[in-house]
């Protein structure tokens, strides 16, 4: 017993320094700061902070203990059920994703822009545009509800699946509060006004009456 808590305690502190080295690079004061350093060179973060991000996540993963500990496993026709309605999940993912400029998102479309002598500091590490459009129009954050789905649908469950899905659950809801943060700081009122409209990762079912 004492070896699986120990085993806990390591993987929710290295996912923890994960998450923190995360947000961290990706908060707004750090890239001011580097953009004072680097000029409109701050158009290669977004694809270092994606390798960066890449590396330490792929070092937690290894490092990590692992535990040969299963908590559950379907039985025959449940488990198909579940694997069924978690490739809907991943179609959903898909689905949000042609809602973003994946280019933008992976930096790629910075460097090209750098290398062509069009890339403005002011947009920092990326260009954000505010669009309210297909799973927009439901929820704030549809690629961290989706995630969460692909993630609790599991025809089998062992310890280390557990802790990393619950870890990473945690992580969205902190890493949208500090996102929102961000968006509000770009966008202003126009966000504000989204955010009393729009529930952040998951859609309200039933509306209240007034």
């Amino acid at each position: 017993m004492s070896m699986l808590w120990d085993s806990i305690f390591i993987f929710a502190l290295f996912f923890g320094l994960f998450g923190i080295q995360h947000s961290i690079l990706a908060s707004i004061p750090v890239k001011k700061k580097l953009k004072k350093f680097l000029g409109n060179k701050i158009a290669f973060y977004r694809a270092v902070y994606i390798l960066i991000s890449l590396i330490t996540f792929g070092l937690f993963y290894y490092l990590a203990p692992k535990p040969d500990i299963i908590i559950y496993s379907l039985p025959y026709p449940f488990d198909l059920i579940v694997l069924g309605l978690q490739a809907v999940s991943l179609v959903l993912l898909l689905w949000v994703a042609s809602f973003i400029d994946v280019k933008e998102f992976l930096g790629l479309s910075q460097i090209k822009r750098y290398f062509k002598g069009e890339y403005s500091d002011d947009a920092l590490d990326e260009v954000s545009e505010f669009r309210i459009e297909g799973p927009y129009k439901f929820v704030r954050h549809p690629i961290y509800l989706f995630s969460i789905l692909f993630l609790i649908l599991r025809a089998s469950m062992d310890l280390f699946y557990f802790d990393a899905t619950i870890a990473m659950i945690v992580y969205f809801f902190v890493g949208a509060y500090y996102e929102e943060k961000k968006l509000v700081e770009t966008f202003g009122e126009k966000y504000i006004e989204y955010q009393k409209t729009t529930p952040m990762i998951f859609p309200r079912i039933l509306r209240r009456k007034k």
